[in-house]
């Protein structure tokens, strides 16, 4: 009798063997996927094939069946109970429409007609960051301190400002249907089951397009065990077409209406950055950041229109404090700002040299050679300062260097699985393609 063969494999969305459960956990606590290992005996596939990996569908979704790792909360009288994937011994009652509760919130009823409160797409943002940064931990039945029910519809309900718990049952209610080409961060992308509403209804919010193919984007979520924000595909791990994207009716454009030249000497706020935010401190901001090395972010001038431009120098200059994590999120924090207007602080690093020794835009690939276990070279360091310029440096303790490690090839295996690669094409060592892209 033949032997099974083994191999080690990314935990699928929709598995529920304890050790996918665990490597999930593991996953979404910031473990290293090998503290982990699931192995699982290989099988001859059909010719119809199976998918494996969350892309869209799967087995799984095929039965309508699948679960995402985030399970929205229900109406009282819906049956059953819900079981996560990350835990699948446990099971939750699930609660409808509900008012605010907590310390700060206060009992209140809110309706599809009564007037909403507004908000603009980046104080939606910075909202949903703040419960990022918090980890606040997921719950179908407790609520955080600022009186929103810690699930994924209580998460944008609070995101949105709203005046109650929602659930994905009613949050249609409050928005408007648009097509995905037309999302922007602050929208979301809802998936509820009328059939039974405990069975895999789910709602992220989007935070923009990783790439440009429109595969990814960055979501925010309530799921297990704790909030997050990583590239996910669209439009979520299983039941991929079942997720309809929604605007909330009571969004508004601007943060402030400083249009004119503003001064440096005082920090405008959070709110003044961010998706959506058009006004003159923006401008100033870029002026700032193009001063102390981060003109080359932009391809014209700073303007008054947040960006993507504007995300990354802020980010590069961030870094280049040595700062890490929430620290460098690429938005303008009241430190960030004072470092910028008194001059202060390191300067964003020059651009890093191509292979010829000179400046290039999109340098040719050096070879696979040099992105191996205690490998030293400049290109190791160019790689690694063009991963943090996309975003994609969360796992560097330090400013990238030459010498090729384990910070180097997470941070490319991130950038490659925002791609939508899997497997070995998403193994964390660079290839041609994947320089082109990062390069492009």
């Amino acid at each position: 009798m033949t032997a099974p063969v083994f191999e080690e494999f990314e935990p699928t969305a929709d598995c529920d063997c304890a050790g996918c459960a665990q490597q999930r956990r593991a996953l979404a606590a910031g473990e290293h996927p090998a503290a982990h290992g699931c192995r699982r005996a290989l099988v001859l596939f059909t010719a119809a094939g199976v998918v494996l990996g969350g892309g869209g569908g799967g087995a799984a979704a095929a039965t309508g069946t699948a679960t995402p790792v985030g399970v929205a909360s229900a109406p009282a009288s819906a049956p059953g109970a819900a079981a996560s994937v990350d835990d699948p011994e446990s099971t939750h009652e699930q609660g409808g429409t509900a008012p605010l509760h907590g310390p700060s919130g206060r009992p209140t009823t809110a309706t599809a007609s009564a007037p909403l409160r507004p908000v603009t797409r980046a104080e939606i943002i910075n909202r949903a960051k703040q419960w990022v940064a918090a980890k606040v931990p997921y719950s179908m039945d407790q609520y955080w301190s600022d009186g929103y029910r810690q699930d994924c519809s209580g998460y944008v309900s609070m995101a949105w400002n709203m005046g109650s718990n929602e659930w994905t049952g009613s949050l249609a209610q409050f928005a408007t249907r648009i097509t995905r080409e037309e999302l922007e961060p602050g929208d979301i992308l809802l998936f509820h089951n009328p059939d039974n509403p405990t069975t895999g209804s789910h709602v992220t919010i989007f935070g923009g397009w990783t790439d440009y193919t429109h595969t990814y984007y960055v979501a925010y979520e309530q799921t297990k065990p704790h909030t997050r924000k990583q590239p996910t595909p669209m439009g979520y791990w299983t039941n991929a077409d079942r997720y309809l994207p929604y605007r909330y009716n009571g969004l508004i454009t601007g943060t402030t209406t400083a249009s004119g030249p503003v001064s440096a000497d005082e920090y405008p706020g959070a709110t003044a950055f961010g998706p959506g935010a058009n006004n003159a401190y923006i401008t100033k901001l870029g002026e700032m950041l193009a001063e102390r090395g981060g003109k080359h972010f932009y391809t014209k001038g700073p303007g008054p229109v947040w960006g993507e431009a504007d995300r990354r120098a802020t980010e590069a200059f961030q870094l280049a404090q040595g700062w890490r994590g929430p620290a460098a999120d690429g938005m303008p924090s009241a430190q960030t700002w004072q470092l910028l207007a008194t001059k202060q602080g390191t300067s964003i690093p020059e651009a890093a040299p191509g292979p010829g020794g000179t400046s290039a835009a999109k340098p040719m690939y050096p070879g696979s050679r040099h992105f191996r276990p205690g490998r030293s070279s400049a290109h190791v360091t160019q790689l690694g300062r063009k991963l943090v310029e996309l975003g994609f440096g969360k796992h560097y303790t330090a400013a990238p260097g030459p010498v090729w490690d384990e910070a180097d090839r997470r941070n490319v295996e991130a950038f490659q699985r925002a791609q939508g690669w899997r497997g070995a094409a998403a193994d964390g060592f660079p290839g041609p393609e994947t320089w082109r892209r990062l390069f492009a």
